[in-house]
């Protein structure tokens, strides 16, 4: 009778060893296969606790009904320059809080208006409109060849230039 439970016991033991040794294999195959990609949110990474809008149309109406400046964001998913400054951008805690106070959008698409690209379409461009629909010409970024652009070392004069649209939404309206 001994003999028996020991024999039922060793077998038990080859069968879970075997299920547990293809269950093994099985995960080990599947974390090679391809896996779509899990829908995005709105904010595309740069920001997942704030609120973003879907559209340009959609923002324009925010801003004007809201009285909130625009802070809008060209990029592509695809561009190193545009990941590395999304990346700084969505750990900056100061930014994250202070675009609260914005209508943000981020388009991986050009727009057909063309006062949104006065100085060419390149990418990461970051653009201010004020909420009477006008595009501020006056807070730019560092570089005279590309006026809108912003680098990861630029995190603290995009932080500045927030502030100033803020200000100058108080001041002039």
């Amino acid at each position: 009778m001994e003999k028996n439970y020991i024999s039922m016991f060793l077998l038990l033991v080859a069968v879970a060893y075997t299920l547990a040794k293809d269950f093994g294999a099985k995960d080990k195959k599947d974390t090679n296969e391809y896996k779509p990609k899990l829908p995005q949110t709105l904010s595309r990474g740069w920001g997942d606790q704030l609120i973003w809008t879907q559209t340009y149309e959609e923002a324009l109406f925010r801003a004007k009904s809201g009285n909130k400046p625009i802070l809008i964001i060209h990029h592509l998913e695809d561009c190193p320059h545009s990941q590395a400054l999304k990346k700084v951008f969505a750990a900056h805690k100061e930014i994250q809080k202070l675009a609260e106070k914005f209508v943000l959008i981020n388009l991986v698409y050009e727009t057909t208006d063309k006062h949104l690209s006065p100085d060419g379409q390149y990418v990461p461009r970051i653009m201010f409109i004020d909420p009477s629909l006008t595009v501020r010409a006056d807070i730019t970024g560092r570089y005279s060849n590309r006026l809108y652009a912003y680098e990861p070392s630029d995190i603290s004069l995009l932080y500045a230039n927030m502030e100033k649209a803020l200000k100058l939404l108080k001041t002039e309206l």
